[in-house]
């Protein structure tokens, strides 16, 4: 049994979805490991990771787009205003999206379907700098 682990650091530039397949794609390639398991992990409260289709930008804006509808920033509506009325939205919103992937590898790669892509979710206003930390256990 081997392990590897590395972390990513992601810049956003305000609310939105940030693919970063490739860069996940390049350390398993590096790691040289048949099969396994990868763990992909966002270390914050107020972004999260999916798996979405990569084709089609429309479904970006759409999902986005959704979860304004969905979880709306009206600082009326929360008590936790501290930190800005994009910050109770945005934890909300990491809590009803994933915080961790757990993605298959076969052959090498991370098992990914023909438009699949991963995203880093990043539901506040302002730009930040996520970490993204990546486990990668198997033979």
């Amino acid at each position: 049994m081997q392990q590897f682990q590395t972390r990513l650091d992601i810049r956003t530039q305000g609310q939105g979805l940030i693919e970063f397949t490739r860069d996940v794609e390049h350390w398993v390639d590096g790691c040289a490991m048949e099969n396994g398991l990868l763990t992909v992990y966002c270390a914050h409260t107020s972004a999260s990771l999916t798996i979405q289709e990569n084709a089609d930008p429309d479904v970006q804006y759409d999902l986005q787009v959704f979860f304004k509808r969905l979880v709306r920033e009206d600082p009326s509506l929360y008590r936790h205003t501290c930190e800005g009325p994009d910050d109770m939205p945005a934890h909300i919103r990491a809590a009803l999206t994933n915080v961790s992937l757990s993605i298959p590898v076969a052959n090498g790669r991370a098992v990914l379907g023909t438009w699949q892509g991963i995203y880093l979710f990043e539901h506040r206003a302002i730009p930040h700098r996520r970490q993204i930390h990546l486990h990668l256990i198997g033979q």
